[in-house]
């Protein structure tokens, strides 16, 4: 079972180093046990003014408080492994460190990088006109794998998903009011 102290413990190491701290694949479940108890215990006790109640209440607010700037450190952090990976390779310590979701992201963000660089590096041989055949769209819900005009399989994409497809597939799919076009990208590119 973890503590308040735990959690706090967390952050005062993630905050101190540059590199990102192991924790237990269970931390997460642990941390919602732990705040599901204290927001029980006004419910058990009598009086909701003792000092008791008031107490756990501070600590659960402390302890919501904590957790939060404690996964925007490690969001950061991955961020800045995607950066250094994408130029030098990353340590495999430091992948080793990251809970589940957190490696979901990391390659996610990988993916964007990857394909951004791919993008840059047709702009710099004089392909851009490339650029302007695909669309740069946000899902707006989750969409099944499918095969593009050229037959190849694309997706499958979830909710909040951003990706760059070819401008007619981004049009079936804007048009099918499955995606929408990124801020920013002008609507006379995809015709």
């Amino acid at each position: 079972m973890i503590t308040y102290n735990d959690i706090y413990e967390a952050l005062r190491k993630e905050r101190y180093s540059e590199q990102l701290q192991p924790l237990s694949s269970r931390f997460v479940k642990d941390v919602v046990e732990y705040l599901d108890e204290k927001k029980d215990i006004p419910g058990k006790e009598e009086n909701l003014f003792s000092d008791i109640v008031i107490k756990s209440k501070k600590q659960l607010e402390n302890a919501v408080s904590i957790f939060r700037e404690l996964i925007l450190r490690r969001k950061k952090k991955i961020l800045n492994l995607v950066f250094i990976a994408a130029e030098t390779g990353l340590s495999k310590r430091d992948f080793e460190n990251m809970l589940p979701f957190e490696k979901i992201l990391f390659e996610r963000i990988m993916e964007v990088m990857e394909l951004s660089d791919k993008e840059l590096n047709k702009m710099m041989r004089g392909e851009a006109e490339e650029v302007a055949k695909h669309s740069l769209i946000v899902f707006k819900e989750s969409v099944e794998e499918f095969l593009d005009l050229e037959g190849n399989k694309t997706g499958p994409f979830e909710k909040g998903d951003i990706a760059s497809l070819s401008s007619e597939i981004a049009k079936i799919l804007v048009d099918g009011n499955k995606a929408d076009y990124v801020e920013g990208e002008s609507r006379s590119d995809k015709d």
